[in-house]
């Protein structure tokens, strides 16, 4: 079992207590035997000091050196002893005389005070301590409770290492896809810039060939001017431009679903940009179409989807620019 400074600081403050304590015993018990000793008819006891010889200094300790040899002890006096009784001599009929009466013996002088005797003074037995089972006890306990609490905090401290370790690797795998997702958006983006260079450079090789198609176009229309009026009018035949007319807005309706907001039978006046072919190059909406923006898309993108514009039959009646009346129908 482990010991922690705590635990020696409590086994020391114990230990002190205990002595203390002992000390105060041994130190009333000697007040009280004194309280208690009938006063002698010699007079009061004599009392000693206990000095340590080592706690005095050099003085004293030569004065002690040099002190005189005690005196010895004065020689009790002889008891008086009694006169010897003389025999009487033998008499015929002796008469009787009286016979000395021995003197009684004498009693002996009482000690004066300062020639008592101290009597020696019995040695305090040492008190031997008796262990305290209880404190051991609770000593334990506590060293036990202690080691519990740092077994404990061991394993807090190896959960929260774990915990940590884990945090880590949660993060390096969240900065890993991080970084991937910044390179797919680069690979994404660059995708759609070359995409959109892509278009851009089909745009500008179409309208290379839109400008090329409409020189073309213009300059057959100038040759043909004498001979006949000019295409999409309906001075050149109205019925082709009719057939013409009703072909555009069938391949319109068919790709066409019609928004809820729009009623049947509501026109809506564009303006349709085309090649020859039937190409659609945009579609412009009036101002005066009653379609909201949702219904002008759903029409837009029904035109881009029924391309190309029907062309062939209506060449003679075909214009770039279409005014085109869109009648909603289902």
């Amino acid at each position: 079992m482990r010991e922690s400074p705590s635990d020696n600081t409590i086994a020391i403050g114990l230990s002190i207590l205990v002595h203390v304590v002992l000390f105060g015993l041994i130190l009333l018990g000697a007040l009280w035997n004194a309280a208690s000793r009938p006063e002698s008819a010699a007079g009061s006891p004599v009392s000693a000091d206990i000095i340590d010889p080592n706690a005095l200094s050099a003085a004293d300790r030569r004065a002690l050196a040099s002190r005189p040899e005690p005196l010895p002890d004065p020689a009790p006096e002889p008891e008086p002893t009694p006169e010897p009784v003389p025999e009487p001599a033998p008499r015929p009929l002796p008469e009787p005389v009286d016979e000395p009466v021995p003197s009684p013996p004498q009693p002996l002088p009482e000690p004066r005070p300062e020639d008592a005797v101290a009597p020696r003074q019995p040695q305090l037995q040492e008190v031997v301590p008796k262990p305290d089972t209880e404190s051991q006890a609770a000593v334990r306990r506590d060293a036990l409770a202690a080691e519990q609490r740092e077994k404990e905090q061991e394993e807090k401290r190896r959960q929260a290492q774990v915990e940590l370790a884990e945090q880590q690797k949660q993060q390096e795998a969240e900065e890993k896809r991080r970084l991937a997702r910044q390179e797919l958006e680069k690979i994404r983006a660059e995708r759609e810039r070359n995409e959109r260079q892509a278009r851009q450079a089909e745009e500008r090789l179409k309208q290379i060939a839109d400008r090329e198609a409409r020189q073309a176009s213009e300059r057959a229309a100038a040759a043909a001017s004498s001979a006949s009026p000019p295409p999409g009018r309906p001075d050149g035949d109205s019925g082709l431009a009719a057939k013409y007319a009703a072909a555009i807005q069938e391949a319109v309706r068919r790709n066409w679903r019609r928004p809820d907001n729009i009623p049947l039978g509501q026109v809506c006046r564009m303006y349709i940009m085309q090649l020859p072919g039937g190409e659609v190059m945009s579609v412009e909406f009036d101002p005066s179409c009653p379609y909201d923006a949702q219904g002008r898309r759903s029409v837009e993108a029904a035109v881009r989807a029924a391309e190309p514009l029907p062309y062939a039959g209506f060449e003679s009646v075909f214009n770039r620019r279409l005014n085109f009346n869109f009648r909603a129908q289902d």
